[in-house]
């Protein structure tokens, strides 16, 4: 039987466009491998540069074989841009993840971020944004198997889902997370898109995609002010490093590299941490009030001179009398520097007014002077007195460990109670007085009060960006340390109300906004849900009105319903069986239970020869289960997943809500199946 000709199989055509567009892009790399800069560079810190720059653009063009270059195609009924004349010829876009240009420079696949491709997202049968075809396309790995048609621009045809998008959406997860480009729903592409200067929060339930979404907003800020934001920098912020290590290959996947990824932890790391704090000292420690407590701490140093200051230059001794200082003084201080800025400013005040009374004596003085009078040891002498250098750790280490320092600076704001609730030297605090800043043994609370202690002396530096995800979580002092890190530029705020499970978890988003600065910031909400099956969801939802009332339940868009079964089990044993039984099927397995529980369902895993791994730990085809503590599972998912105990879960954190909340987040890790194991009766929250 002869083959069909290529110009007649459309898949075969579109299987040549996809192996000419892997050409150009592997020539496209090897341009930029053979690139010689031997004689553009005027000196090796240029060619370094220049050299870091390639070797950059080298990785961005790396062809992923099990990765699509492109995923659908755009037929414009006329050519974007131009008038939409009568015969008009129309334009041919294929949307990737990346650009790829042929030899004459002309664009084989468009990166989806460019404003040709929006419409792949958007238009619909009611708004077509003039685009005749849309075209989806189906891999199998990297291989081409299969493509979509709709016609958007024809009355005939009736609008319906897309079988290519579901399949995609409910596509096994196997490994970390991968990008969603193919995926992107009109609601998350208009966040996607939205510009650089605002701040944005994103409020969405379990499976809406809103770390995707923040994800990709980042890769289409870069993409559309490369420029800005490789001079000021990006940053996404995850809860920990095992989140961390699940999203980290979503940027460099799309051709981006040089987003920074660490926790809140990692930007207040200005001393060890190796305490922790109880709950209620926690509670205090992430309070806004603790920032008017340090600044008050800071500023509590200056003073106001009781003596004038003489200075003595050659055969002269120039006179400067105590209130001349003073209000040098209090003029630094109403201006509302930083009290570092200000330290180093007064030296120059008193300088000039020296350099005045020269003049006014006859001589003529220059900046050399000035600058001279200024580094006289009457001088700093006089400024070390008023206005002493400030060590923020320090100061934060007598403030826990001095009760009449902390009294003093305290006082109308925190209560006496709340006073000893964080000092380390009361009995029951289980916190020893530290001798020095080394010995002590700082908490990760006490670490973001240093790091607003160093703001308070010199300015944070900004970047132009900072994605912020899982930010429910956060106190409102550490709202402000990711706030100090974008004064100047915007944040991607994501999150879920619901799923907050620290003592001091945000109780809205207006006042967690107003804490990081950004009171003008837009609020978006997502509720539909593409990752967390119809059965699933349905379920879990029934603890929102305990943990989050008022806020809407998500709604699965998914057309599989998923499986979902409760299990009243005897022992561990059967709940291993459960694992067994999930591993049968393609993709991950997560078995989530209360972290007290781990050590004896891992003994127990062992004992049946179920291998297993950690969260972030990247699943192999030998190994695909994952034992989760619930503290971890937040932003984690799993094909299938075995939740142990439920109750055990709620009640392995300090208070009922924090508990139901934390259950909520182990319901909703399953993309297709849970299977919920319980000895002991369920929450009766769930019943």
């Amino acid at each position: 039987m002869p083959s069909t000709p290529v110009d007649d199989d459309p898949l075969a055509r579109e299987r040549a466009h996809l192996a000419s567009s892997r050409g150009a892009l592997r020539a496209m790399r090897e341009d930029a491998e053979s690139l010689d800069i031997s004689d553009v560079t005027a000196n090796w810190v240029n060619a370094q540069i220049l050299e870091r720059q390639i070797e950059e653009r080298i990785k961005a063009l790396a062809d992923l074989s099990d990765t699509p270059l492109f995923f659908g195609r755009l037929d414009y009924l006329h050519a974007p841009g131009a008038e939409q004349a009568e015969g008009a010829e129309g334009e041919q876009f294929y949307i990737g993840r990346r650009h790829v240009h042929d030899g004459d420079g002309d664009p084989m696949v468009i990166d989806w971020r460019a404003p040709v491709s929006q419409p792949f997202y958007r238009a619909s049968k009611k708004n077509p944004m003039d685009v005749g075809l849309r075209r989806r396309f189906g891999y199998t790995g990297g291989a081409l198997t299969a493509y979509e048609d709709e016609h958007l621009s024809d009355p005939a045809e009736a609008a319906r889902t897309s079988k290519l998008l579901q399949r995609e959406i409910e596509r096994p997860r196997v490994g970390p997370m991968r990008d969603i480009v193919a995926t992107i729903q009109p609601e998350q592409d208009e966040i996607v898109r939205s510009g650089l200067g605002g701040t944005v929060c994103v409020q969405g339930g379990p499976g809406t995609g809103k770390t995707a979404v923040g994800l990709h907003r980042v890769a289409y800020l870069l993409y559309a002010h490369r420029e800005r934001l490789a001079r000021t920098g990006t940053l996404v912020i995850g809860p920990n490093r095992s989140f961390l290590h699940y999203i980290e290959q979503v940027l460099p996947a799309l051709g981006e590299l040089a987003v920074r990824q660490g926790t809140v932890d990692d930007l207040v790391a200005h001393v060890e941490v190796r305490g922790t704090d109880d709950a209620a000292a926690a509670v205090v420690k992430g309070d806004a009030r603790m920032a008017q407590v340090l600044r008050r701490a800071v500023y509590g140093h200056v003073s106001m001179p009781s003596e004038p200051l003489s200075v003595v230059r050659g055969s002269r001794r120039w006179r400067l009398p105590a209130y001349e200082l003073e209000e040098m003084i209090q003029e630094l201080l109403d201006r509302d520097i930083r009290y570092g800025a200000a330290r180093e400013a007064l030296p120059q005040r008193i300088a000039h007014a020296v350099l005045v009374q020269m003049e006014r004596s006859g001589e003529a003085p220059d900046d050399r002077v000035q600058d001279a009078v200024a580094r006289n040891s009457a001088v700093k002498a006089a400024v070390k007195e008023v206005w002493p250098a400030v060590d923020p750790a320090k100061l934060v280490l007598r403030l826990l460990t001095d009760a009449d320092f902390l009294a003093e600076h305290a006082k109308g704001v925190l209560s006496e109670d709340e006073q000893k609730t964080i000092l380390w030297a009361l009995p029951g605090s289980g916190r020893r007085p530290a001798r020095s800043v080394k010995a002590a043994r700082w908490s990760a609370a006490d670490a973001v009060l240093i790091d607003e202690a160093t703001d308070i002396v010199e300015r944070t530096h900004s970047l132009g960006h900072v994605v912020l995800d899982e930010a429910q979580d956060l106190s409102p002092m550490q709202y402000r340390a990711v706030g100090r890190r974008c004064t100047t530029g915007s944040a991607t705020v994501l999150g879920d109300l619901a799923q907050g499970t620290t003592p001091w978890a945000t109780r809205s988003w207006q006042e967690a906004l107003g804490h990081l600065g950004k009171t003008d910031a837009v609020i978006e909400e997502l509720t539909a849900g593409f990752r967390v099956p119809t059965d699933v969801i349905t379920y879990a939802s029934r603890l929102l009105p305990h943990i989050a009332p008022g806020l809407t339940p998500v709604a699965s868009v998914r057309e599989n319903p998923g499986f979902f079964d409760l299990r009243p089990v005897t022992g561990t044993a059967e709940t291993v069986a459960a694992c067994e039984e999930l591993l049968r099927n393609e993709g991950s397995t997560g078995l989530i239970a209360a972290d007290a529980r781990i050590p004896a369902l891992a003994e127990a895993l062992a004992a049946s020869g179920i291998g297993h791994l950690a969260p972030g730990e990247e699943t192999t085809a030998e190994t695909r289960l994952t034992l989760v503590p619930a503290s971890l599972a937040k932003g984690l998912e799993y094909d299938y997943v075995v939740l142990d105990e439920p109750q055990a879960v709620v009640d392995g954190e300090p208070d009922e809500r924090t508990g139901l909340r934390r259950l909520y987040v182990a319901l909703t890790r399953a993309v297709s199946g849970l299977i919920v194991t319980h000895t002991t009766p369920l929450p009766p929250q769930l019943t």
